[in-house]
């Protein structure tokens, strides 16, 4: 693995575990939709709010220019896209 990228806000703060390889690791917290309560609708619209950031920082993820990035600049720029 090159990456490991923490989502659920609960993670963020707990220790990681160690991976092989030594991956870059980052957390894009995004709210839990499984714990959002009410009406169908809601759930649904929880959920679909967690796909957009999701999918928004993947896409954010695969443009960047990886050929001129140091790994210093690549968890910088990891990091920043959480902030998204």
């Amino acid at each position: 693995m090159d990456f490991v990228i923490t989502v659920c806000d609960k993670a963020k703060g707990e220790m990681c575990r160690v991976w092989p390889g030594q991956p870059m690791t980052a957390h894009w917290g995004s709210e839990d939709p499984a714990a959002v309560e009410g009406e169908e609708l809601t759930r649904l619209n929880a959920f679909r709010t967690a796909f957009r950031e999701i999918e928004n920082r993947i896409k954010i993820f695969v443009a960047l220019p990886f050929a001129s990035l140091d790994r210093l600049k690549l968890q910088h720029e990891l990091d920043r896209i959480g902030e998204t």
